[in-house]
């Protein structure tokens, strides 16, 4: 399902967005809001530096014209005191500037993941089939960052650079009205090449973008699957695709870092006949003893700084419509409601019987495509209840809709009498205990995942659910007992080991309704007679579901469903649906021929 979204991933990395968006722009000030102190600083800090980044020009031409033409030591000496004292003030507010933007751009990156997370968290499992782990990550890391980039050195600083702009418009104005205008001839020049440098580098982020984000789906796909890459010996292969996809992304990187190469020497150039200009111009004007030696010095000053926040803008630029389109896609995540609601009005259910009824169900994964078709059965408090069936006949469907990870399309599921819609989705999980097939364990040790960080539950209760599923005695033989770390996704346990560690897991929670889901199929004969002897213990008092392919573990439930193309074709005990010589007898036949096989020395 993760291949078919892969364009559309990518179609959401090419997102473009405008440099700047009033309806994206509020929504990322409410992250502000908690801050505006320390952005009110920091603009005043960055306004007091753009204007002491003025004064200085303005001091050398006092200084050349008052002191140094003159000839006068002592007032030269006051004016080279007073150009430190704005240099060491420009150092300490700009200091204090980039601290505090900096500061704000990391506490408003932790509550942008904070939320994306807990948004992430709250989402359904449709939501999750539909979007690749990919693309999440990349929301919450890279998206993320982009916006970080832009409050650091892109919002405020963009203040500082249009201020600086006009400030040294006005001075030059003021100094020698023709004298600025001569200054300004280049600028419709400098416009053209910064727009042209601003187009291409937006079509080369791009690019880069949309090859990160195939480098980053590449990468999660080959390290998840990575023993199959090994067994099949595809390491050359992929390392030769990857080696593609690098290349992709470097040609991509070289050409935005050749269009800065190209652009900076560009403006140095256009800036360099401005001063030209000013020499020629102005040098005239000196001689005829119309403009002063220092002001044509402040003006040469003046000219060269008018051109740095002209480059700055046009990086600015880029990060702004980074920030845009990031932004864009961080927010249509965050907008993305939940299939699954909790009900306006819940009905309490802090203890439940047991009791499960489907009436008449019908659900599909996908439109019409239905898994289950009006399915409708009744499980009493306490009763133990097996599906069989084969391999997409709908049997973990059902478990996903007790558990409400989906919503059916047609009739209701019942808990205690009461419809679980009507169930806070929370409270309705607390009374479910699950044991997959496929055992998912987290980083951390074997305690923490049996408790999964859940206070009310003791290191001895802990280790008394461990002790009724025979997990206590392998975890003792471990270097450090319950506190041995697991590691991701636990490849220090057997598959065996990890689905014992799963049982304890649910059993810690002591929940009413006990599920397992196909939870013996991988494990060996010795730890399947140990989880056959925990069962007998466990299940008493607990309504159980049990959904296996191995139809010798079920021989000792209350009632057998076989479930073939989403229907019920049979209902019965073991005894009975074999007597019925029907599907449920086919499967048992071709089993026990399965395992007579198996037996046989040839075979071995």
């Amino acid at each position: 399902m993760t291949h078919g979204h892969a364009s559309e991933d990518q179609t959401g990395e090419e997102i473009l967005g405008k440099a700047y968006d009033r309806r994206l722009m509020r929504r990322l000030i409410r992250y502000l809001l908690p801050y505006k102190l320390l952005v009110v600083v920091s603009l005043v800090t960055i306004l007091l530096v753009s204007a002491l980044q003025l004064a200085e020009p303005y001091l050398v031409m006092i200084a050349i014209d008052r002191y140094i033409t003159p000839k006068d030591s002592s007032g030269l000496l006051r004016i080279a005191v007073l150009f430190l004292g704005v240099l060491i003030l420009g150092f300490l507010f700009r200091y204090i500037q980039i601290h505090i933007m900096q500061l704000t751009a990391q506490k408003v990156m932790y509550d942008m993941r904070t939320g994306i997370f807990e948004h992430l968290q709250g989402m359904s499992l449709s939501f999750f089939d539909r979007n690749p782990v990919g693309r999440l990550m990349t929301r919450l890391t890279n998206d993320v960052e982009v916006l970080s980039e832009m409050l650091s050195s892109g919002v405020v600083t963009i203040f500082a650079d249009i201020f600086t702009l006009i400030g040294i418009v006005v001075v030059m104005l003021l100094l020698n009205f023709k004298l600025a205008l001569i200054s300004f001839l280049v600028l419709p020049l400098l416009m053209w090449v910064t727009f042209l440098f601003r187009q291409r580098v937006r079509e080369a982020y791009r690019a880069i973008r949309v090859r990160i984000a195939r480098i980053n789906a590449f990468l999660q796909e080959n390290i998840m699957g990575i023993s199959i890459v090994q067994i099949f010996n595809r390491e050359e292969r992929n390392l030769n695709k990857f080696r593609d996809l690098n290349q992709d992304h470097l040609d991509a990187r070289l050409r935005s870092l050749l269009y800065s190469a190209v652009f900076h020497p560009t403006v140095e150039v256009i800036g360099s006949a401005g001063v030209a200009l000013i020499v020629w111009y102005g040098g005239g004007q000196v001689l005829k003893n119309v403009l002063t030696f220092g002001a044509l010095v402040a003006f040469i000053q003046y000219v060269n700084r008018f051109y740095q926040p002209i480059r700055d803008l046009s990086q600015k630029y880029n990060i702004m419509q980074a920030a845009m389109a990031s932004s864009e896609r961080i927010f249509k995540l965050l907008d993305t409601e939940p299939e699954i609601k909790d009900p306006p009005h819940p009905v309490p259910m802090n203890t439940i019987r047991g009791e499960i009824e489907f009436r008449n169900v019908w659900f599909a994964y996908q439109a019409e495509n239905y898994v289950l078709r009006d399915v409708s059965f009744h499980i009493s408090p306490g009763e133990k209840m097996a599906f069989v069936g084969l391999t997409g006949a709908g049997k973990t469907s059902i478990i996903n809709l007790l558990a409400r990870f989906y919503d059916v399309q047609q009739g209701e599921i019942l808990i205690d009498g009461v419809n679980i819609r009507d169930i806070v989705q929370r409270q309705l999980r607390q009374h479910l205990g699950i044991v997959l097939q496929d055992v998912f364990l987290f980083s951390g040790s074997v305690e923490d995942n049996i408790r999964l960080g859940e206070e009310r539950i003791s290191s001895e209760q802990v280790q008394v659910a461990a002790q009724y599923v025979n997990v206590d005695s392998f975890v003792r033989k471990l270097p450090n007992g319950y506190q041995e770390e697991v590691h991701e996704r636990g490849g220090i346990l057997s598959v065996g080991q990890r689905q014992l560690l799963a049982f304890a897991r649910a059993l810690a929670f002591d929940p009413k309704i006990l599920i397992l889901d196909e939870a013996t199929s991988s494990v060996d004969t010795e730890t399947e007679i140990l989880i056959q002897d925990a069962l007998t213990k466990l299940l008493q008092g607990r309504t159980s579901i049990v959904i296996a392919h191995r139809l010798s573990t079920i021989k000792n439930v209350d009632r057998i469903i076989v479930l073939h193309k989403g229907r019920i074709k049979e209902t019965g005990t073991h005894e009975e649906l074999l007597e019925k010589r029907g599907i449920y007898h086919r499967l048992y036949q071709l089993q026990y021929q399965f395992q007579e096989r198996l037996s046989d020395p040839i075979c071995r």
